[in-house]
């Protein structure tokens, strides 16, 4: 979804690869994988702006989150979406550090049981991977389910998040 805002980039290499971080003057708009789908998050034109307030703010609690030392962010987000897909990405950001959740409880959540498969779209939009944390939704089965960054990163992250040492297996 593209809008009439001006978004700044900057990157930020990871033990997860080179992430693009995105905003706008009013918050966080994006966090990309390095091998994202161009098409996954829309966004207007963007500029280069490695000293951006918002970007440093959300660089180092990602830095923070990844390093062990972070459970939840502050920095402000700005995503551009669907009023659907915005409804469901606040409820990706209720899930709890270290639990997990399956679709069908986040259609849910938003009063819509029977919109399991268009939550899961709007879950393959979320454009703020890692802070509004999509990694956190798994299959009703407890199988690792699909993540814009690869599986193999959904179950690190996952791993990262898990203070009781509980594996999470890759099928």
């Amino acid at each position: 979804m593209k809008t009439n805002k001006n978004y700044v980039y900057k990157f930020m290499p990871t033990v997860l690869g080179k992430l693009k971080l995105i905003a706008s003057d009013d918050g966080l708009a994006a966090i990309l994988w390095e091998n994202d789908k161009p098409t996954r998050v829309r966004l207007g034109v963007l500029t280069e702006d490695k000293k951006h307030p918002i970007l440093l703010q959300a660089e180092r609690e990602l830095a923070e989150y990844l390093d062990g030392n972070r459970k939840t962010f502050s920095v402000k987000f700005d995503p551009a979406g669907t009023p659907f897909q915005s409804k469901v990405w606040k409820a990706l950001e209720k899930i709890p550090f270290g639990e997990t959740c399956s679709y069908s409880a986040i259609a849910k959540k938003i009063g819509n049981i029977k919109a399991v498969r268009a939550v899961g779209a709007a879950i393959g939009r979320n454009p703020i991977s890692v802070m509004v944390p999509c990694h956190r939704v798994i299959g009703s089965s407890g199988d690792l389910t699909g993540f814009a960054g690869g599986l193999k990163t959904k179950k690190f992250l996952l791993e990262l998040e898990n203070e009781d040492g509980r594996k999470f297996a890759l099928k």
